[in-house]
């Protein structure tokens, strides 16, 4: 189960890596999906933040198992709230946010049985 927990948390690091990276370089096509979900422009760097911390602590989760816990639960917790402001408007482009959502709950699941 580790070797599992490690590359699934290791392709979701990257991936938000990238996304925190985006969003504080106000990147168009993150900018188009915030403002559709009515993310005011003042949050940006905190959820970047947040993301780039799910991203070490998924990582870190590696060698210290409670806090790859954590920092799973943080994830799934963020996507979880992204899919709702998605459904909250009445968008229903919200794929990226719930495969998101899921490979962050099974990183937790493999983290917790690894």
């Amino acid at each position: 189960m580790f070797i599992a927990y490690a590359v699934v948390a290791g392709l979701l690091a990257l991936v938000l890596a990238a996304s925190a990276t985006f969003t504080l370089q106000r990147n168009e096509a993150v900018m188009a999906s915030m403002r559709k979900v009515e993310v005011p422009d003042s949050w940006l760097p905190q959820l970047a933040a947040l993301k780039a911390a799910g991203a070490i602590g998924l990582v870190a989760g590696l060698w210290v198992t409670p806090l790859g816990v954590a920092a799973a639960v943080g994830v799934t917790l963020y996507f979880a709230g992204a899919v709702i402001s998605h459904l909250r408007v009445k968008d229903f482009e919200l794929a990226p946010a719930a495969v998101l959502a899921l490979a962050a709950a099974a990183a937790l699941t493999l983290r917790m049985a690894a």
